[in-house]
């Protein structure tokens, strides 16, 4: 029975993960399941289920936050290896061009 419960409330987590928001139904379940297994008034299980929920919305947009400054990280990174490789194949065909040049003239 209490694996139910949990496998309903972190269904219930991760549909205001993807979805961004929680059914009024939802709520009414998580606060009755609160209220239920703590013995504590509606009102209390209502409160502890909005932070709850709060708390998830939060870490949802700190981690989306966080998935975005790695992603421009990453394209920045991947700018500047590009380029640098670029400046190391050009650096690359005019030692060799100069290099040719030099044996051309001493053979």
């Amino acid at each position: 029975m209490a694996s139910d419960a949990r496998m309903q409330v972190m269904h219930i987590a991760s549909n205001i993960v993807t979805g961004g928001s929680v059914s009024a139904e939802d709520r009414a379940y998580l606060t009755s399941l609160v209220a239920a297994n703590t013995g504590i008034s509606p009102e209390d299980a209502q409160k502890r289920v909005d932070v709850y929920l709060q708390t998830i919305q939060e870490e949802t947009l700190k981690a989306t936050a966080a998935a975005d400054q790695a992603r421009k990280a990453a394209a920045s990174a991947a700018i500047y290896t590009a380029l640098s490789m670029l400046m190391g194949a050009f650096i690359a065909s005019v030692a060799a061009a100069l290099g040719g040049h030099l044996r051309d003239e001493h053979s």
